[in-house]
């Protein structure tokens, strides 16, 4: 019987292994990655003084005077990865990278070739060491979730025996800090509490990516049963008239390509969760890798693996020529109704493309557009993402949320607002959940409006499980042939909308 297992390789604290490295700064001092103001990555040395992840970068200097700090660099880390990649498919051909620092491989290879599972991990992380000087760890589990956290403890977890391991595991390993917190809160404190709960009760109270996180407490693999090989027409190939072979032009061009290859995916509803990347040198050298993604990639996230690809390989010594023809394969492709659809129902791709040169010039967040997402109040109902990102709502916009407003206002606001009776006092929102008088005059900024017509109070009762839960009431009130939506939090009122 083959081996149902994945074998996961990583290397610990990689994105600060790979910044010491590329400025030659000794791993025994405190050391730490930022993205931003935040701390991404700390080295062991950093977390003996405190130094944890989310840390803000003023704190983490603060306690300690001498910690070193490098700005996260996702085209570096990749750089410097590829050829722990190279050692690791030595010995096992046929990996995915699913991230700088971390390889996943089918263990039926490597454990028929050496025997088991943990001699495989012992050779693998023998070689690495030997040929690159990096530090590996091995795990071995029946879905991918689980062999990398079984890979943090140098473990080999036997044929299903998953769900065992994963069940003591604290709920902090799923990567949603937002469920983890509700989840905490709740009194599910780990992996099996959580797996216990119905997946249909889950995927009501939560809505789909929680669902997605269930599967992974579970241990059950990542993605459906009904991903598919796709066409061979679906590759897309570039032959360039002089060979690429500084990392600028490799980025143009993977951009190009990525973009064709998202639209041919597109074409026919399709999202790629497995990325071939293959590349073949002026002097005929053969060059392939494999990126493997728990989510289906948007155009930038195959932009991204492709720049990053190339960048390990044009930086590479053994490499004697410059790239002159570039292929991208959908090794593996689902359903790509979750991602983005385009401008007014199609894309448009003058308009895809001038959105593009924007994030280019502003940077990913310089172009957002809407999500209709699960909630009660306005602001909740609509969040913003990236251009070229999911567009998957983080909660069921179909739940029956308690006091979710039918239609939310066109215009959204945060303002202090003032209602008053026709003397002049404040109304107020009874325990009964009643106006303490019939409102007659609204103020906002300064400008004081007849109220004409009124509804409400409506109770908004949030987070009821917690100590500090929240509760306030929202009334419409129309004054002067124009509606407003009001909300009573804190024994103050504030403008919440503004509705057509």
């Amino acid at each position: 019987m083959k081996d149902p297992r994945l074998l996961a390789v990583c290397c610990p604290d990689w994105p600060v292994v790979a910044a010491c490295t590329a400025t030659g700064t000794a791993l025994h001092v405190p050391v730490a990655v930022v993205d931003g103001n935040e701390i991404v990555s700390t080295s062991a040395v950093a977390r003996k003084e405190g130094i944890r992840r989310a840390m803000r970068r003023r704190a983490a200097e603060a306690m300690c005077p001498e910690l070193v700090t490098f700005e996260h660099d996702p085209q570096r880390d990749a750089r410097f990865f590829e050829p722990v990649a190279e050692a690791v498919e030595e010995l096992a051909p046929g990996i995915e990278v699913v991230h700088p620092g971390l390889v996943a491989v089918p263990a039926r290879g490597p454990v028929g070739y050496f025997g088991s599972a943990e001699q495989a991990a012992e050779r693998i992380v023998d070689h690495i060491a030997t040929h690159t000087g990096t530090e590996a760890q091995v795990g071995a589990a029946d879905s991918l979730f689980a062999a990398t956290k079984a890979a943090h403890r140098n473990m080999i977890v036997p044929p299903g025996r998953t769900p065992e391991f994963l069940r003591p595991l604290g709920v902090h390993e799923l990567d949603a800090p937002e469920l983890v917190d509700l989840l905490r809160r709740l009194g599910l404190k780990t992996l099996g509490a959580f797996a216990d709960v119905p997946e249909n009760a889950v995927a009501t109270r939560f809505g789909g990516p929680a669902t997605r996180q269930h599967r992974l407490a579970r241990g059950v693999p990542e993605r459906p049963l009904d991903k598919r090989r796709p066409a061979p027409e679906l590759a897309v190939t570039e032959t360039f008239d002089e060979p690429v072979e500084r990392v600028d032009a490799a980025a143009f061009a993977a951009k190009l390509l990525s973009e064709r290859l998202h639209e041919n995916l597109a074409a026919r509803s399709l999202a790629c969760t497995r990325l071939g990347i293959h590349a073949r040198t002026e002097n005929d050298e053969e060059l392939q890798r494999v990126w493997r993604a728990a989510e289906p990639l948007t155009p930038r996230g195959i932009a991204d693996r492709v720049r990053w690809q190339l960048d390990g390989w044009l930086t590479r010594e053994r490499l004697t020529s410059g790239i002159r023809t570039l292929t991208l394969e959908p090794v593996e492709v689902v359903d790509g109704t979750a991602l983005q659809l385009g401008l007014w129902g199609h894309d448009d791709e003058r308009a895809v493309r001038a959105l593009l040169h924007v994030q280019g010039l502003l940077g990913p967040d310089g172009v957002l557009t809407p999500v209709i997402d699960g909630g009660r109040g306005p602001r909740e109902q609509v969040r913003l993402v990236p251009w070229g990102d999911e567009r998957t709502p983080t909660r069921n916009p179909d739940h029956p949320w308690p006091g979710r407003l039918t239609r939310a206002p066109a215009t959204l606001a945060d303002d202090p607002a003032a209602l008053e009776d026709e003397n002049g006092r404040e109304v107020g929102v009874t325990g009964r959940l009643e106006l303490t008088a019939q409102p007659k005059k609204l103020t906002i900024r300064g400008r004081t409006r007849e109220v004409t017509a009124w509804a409400g109070p409506w109770p908004v009762d949030e987070r009821w499980w917690a100590p500090d839960r929240h509760r306030a009431a929202r009334v419409q009130v129309q004054a002067d042939d124009q509606a407003f939506l009001l909300i009573r939090r804190d024994q103050r009122w504030f403008l919440e909308g503004v509705y057509d």
